[in-house]
């Protein structure tokens, strides 16, 4: 390496978001609970180090509820799941956990008051994304998905006049504008939710990227190729004219991308353990880096319960 990096500066906040901690903490739970196996619908988070994790304590992961026995316990994705999937799983018997981001399911709830106050509904995401699949499965019909301007342009409805719209919870802030300025121009009275779908850590770690991309040469995203979040944040960086890529972990680093870049900024996508990033760093550090900066950015403290019936015997006792 010609000039290798001298500083290696840390987006804050970064990495695992309150909807990814709890996912993750509902399988652990249920493993030590239950004990193995436990079946886990999709990948609880879209992350290959998380899963491979949680499958070597025990989890199986499944796409189809029936490779799961009769009478199982199986966990539904973070993602969120249409209601015809639950449906099959009250057939088989299954004893459910659900492992929904709570942000996904108030947009699940705003749905599905939506269509009972008789709206149509357009839904702002990528199509085949397990959270759009989940959301656009609430209804049986009347709800459009777009993925851009374009198909904004191209979107025909049964009820112009009674039309909201609400978005996938992951999606970068910057394009859901875009394209909610688009259905404002098509549709004038189109109902918006009356808060943001984005959600508070997609939103935080977006922002986080934008303070950190005037200060570096070159911005690593850790985070798997399937994490939608993870996506976006390499996206803001290069929107700001910085090349960013997004790699699983420092295996994935390859030293040319730092070639003649003084400042390496790193952060990681909601579903990315924090023991990526630091691997990372370090790979940064045998690179030549020295010093490690961590910029000032928004503190998080909101933490989600966890679904009843998963408190461990210690703290039964505890309470009691």
């Amino acid at each position: 390496m010609n000039q290798p990096p001298e500083e290696i500066i840390l987006a804050e906040p970064r990495g695992f978001c309150a909807g990814v901690d709890r996912a993750i903490e509902i399988v652990e739970r249920a493993l030590t609970k239950f004990g193995a196996p436990i079946y886990v619908r999709h990948e609880i988070v879209h992350n290959d180090h998380v899963v491979a994790d949680l499958r070597a304590k025990g989890a199986i992961f499944i796409e189809d509820l029936n490779e799961v026995p009769l009478g199982s316990r199986v966990i539904m994705s973070a993602h969120g799941v249409a209601r015809q999937v639950r449906a099959h799983a009250d057939k088989r018997s299954l004893e459910v956990f659900d492992a929904t981001c709570p942000l996904v399911t108030k947009v699940h709830v705003e749905v599905r008051k939506l269509a009972a106050e008789g709206y149509e509904i357009v839904m702002i995401g990528h199509h085949g994304h397990p959270e759009v699949e989940g959301t656009m499965g609430q209804l049986d019909s009347g709800i459009y998905l777009v993925e851009d301007e374009e198909q904004v342009a191209q979107l025909q409805v049964k009820k112009p006049g009674k039309l909201a719209y609400v978005s996938q919870t992951t999606l970068s802030t910057d394009d859901t504008l875009s394209i909610v300025n688009a259905l404002i121009k098509k549709f004038p009275t189109i109902r918006s939710p009356k808060f943001s779908d984005i959600c508070y850590a997609t939103q935080n770690r977006q922002d986080a990227v934008k303070l950190m991309s005037n200060q570096v040469d070159v911005v690593l995203v850790v985070g798997s190729k399937t994490s939608s979040n993870s996506n976006r944040l390499r996206e803001v960086a290069e929107r700001f004219g910085v090349p960013a890529y997004l790699i699983d972990g420092a295996e994935d680093l390859n030293p040319e991308w730092l070639e003649g870049k003084l400042r390496v900024g790193i952060t990681a996508g909601a579903s990315a353990p924090e023991a990526l990033v630091q691997g990372l760093v370090q790979a940064v550090k045998n690179l030549g880096a020295g010093a490690v900066r961590r910029l000032p950015g928004a503190e998080e403290h909101i933490r989600f319960p966890l679904p009843k019936g998963l408190g461990l015997p210690h703290e039964a006792a505890a309470k009691s």
